[in-house]
């Protein structure tokens, strides 16, 4: 076994309600392959990298489980409230993209954070550790803060 992890909890701000008006908080997503982000460009629904359709097709092949849904469709991606869509959006980057400080902020935000109608969710168990990257430095405890989305946006990919 590589030690390398693949797989990390979420919990959804406000809530995916299911088909049966089941809430829906917790689930998993997996990293993401390049597959899973050259796939959804073949679907013919999808105009190019800038169509908004791109996000929820992608989201649908990583989120693993969602509550007690252990096959997540691009239906059920479509039916989340907007804080949960720009939440899984967020979370996608920062798991694939980000370092552990910006996970470990992403998940205490989240966690902090009141909606209208919802409780904050106070986990007792620490967050999950990603592998840190081979020959990398500590972060600083100093890095900026990152800025948390306010409303549903595409974010620009990185030039490789």
């Amino acid at each position: 076994m590589s030690g390398l992890k693949t797989s990390y909890e979420f919990t959804l701000p406000r809530g995916y309600i299911d088909n049966q008006d089941r809430l829906q908080r917790v689930g998993t997503m997996r990293l993401a392959t390049a597959r899973d982000e050259l796939e959804p460009l073949r679907d013919p629904t999808v105009a190019g990298p800038d169509d908004p359709r791109l996000t929820v097709l992608v989201l649908s092949r990583v989120v693993e489980r969602l509550g007690e849904l252990e096959l997540v469709t691009s239906h059920d991606i479509e039916g989340l409230f907007a804080v949960d869509l720009a939440y899984l959006q967020d979370f996608y980057g920062v798991i694939n993209f980000g370092s552990q400080d910006e996970f470990d902020e992403l998940v205490r935000s989240q966690q902090e954070t009141s909606l209208l109608g919802s409780e904050p969710v106070r986990s007792a168990e620490p967050a999950p550790a990603a592998a840190e990257p081979v020959g990398s430095a500590p972060a600083s405890e100093h890095s900026p803060r990152q800025a948390l989305r306010t409303a549903v946006e595409e974010l620009p990919r990185k030039a490789l």
